[in-house]
């Protein structure tokens, strides 16, 4: 039998090698049920770097009107999400994607990650950030824009060891109004979820 990880009321599966819940996932899943929650319209959502599929899976069951994508670079991800009732797609980033998302969810590898620090296997893709943290951050600010529909939104986790005011720049650069959706404070470090709205 699976491991098995309860939260906000709702069970699911882990699996060996695949990143478990922790403070940034909680903080998340703050963040969308906040946004979401505020809509009274059917949503496409996606969430890239699902994981276990924890912040979707607590999405679902709060608000199953909602129409739900997820996508995992790591195969035992796109395998432990699938147990646990989400639609998924085994990507990096937007590869392979069509159409356009109301709101995108993404808990970045954030952490600064030097070469020699990097680990062996799938789980180094959930953290290893490159060295300034930002390496796939910026890929995803790049690409989100031809994701989002009218009006969409993005919610991005990072940390202050990442550079909130850099990435902030960085999407400022791409055409986003950026503030912040939620923050806590962990041991040697600030988590927050970035909001991201395109500005007309």
């Amino acid at each position: 039998m699976p491991e098995q990880f309860s939260c906000c009321g709702c069970r699911i599966n882990l699996a060996k090698d695949v990143y478990e819940p922790s403070d940034d996932s909680y903080l998340m899943i703050e963040a969308a049920l906040a946004e979401i929650g505020a809509s009274s319209q059917a949503m496409r959502i996606l969430e890239i770097g699902t994981g276990s599929g924890i912040v979707s899976s607590v999405l679902m069951q709060n608000m199953p009107e909602h129409n739900y994508i997820t996508t995992d670079i790591s195969p035992l991800a796109v395998l432990c999400a699938k147990t646990n009732g989400l639609q998924v797609v085994r990507a990096d980033l937007f590869a392979g994607l069509r159409g356009h998302f109301d709101i995108v969810i993404f808990n970045s590898p954030y952490l600064p990650t030097a070469p020699e620090e990097r680990v062996d296997g799938w789980l180094d893709h959930a953290w290893n950030g490159g060295e300034d943290g930002r390496t796939t951050i910026n890929r995803f600010l790049q690409q989100v824009p031809a994701f989002l529909a009218d009006g969409g939104v993005f919610l991005l986790l990072i940390s202050s060891l990442t550079g909130i005011e850099e990435v902030c720049a960085r999407g400022a650069a791409a055409g986003f109004a950026m503030s912040k959706a939620a923050s806590v404070h962990c041991p040697g470090e600030q988590l927050v979820v970035l909001h991201g709205s395109l500005q007309d």
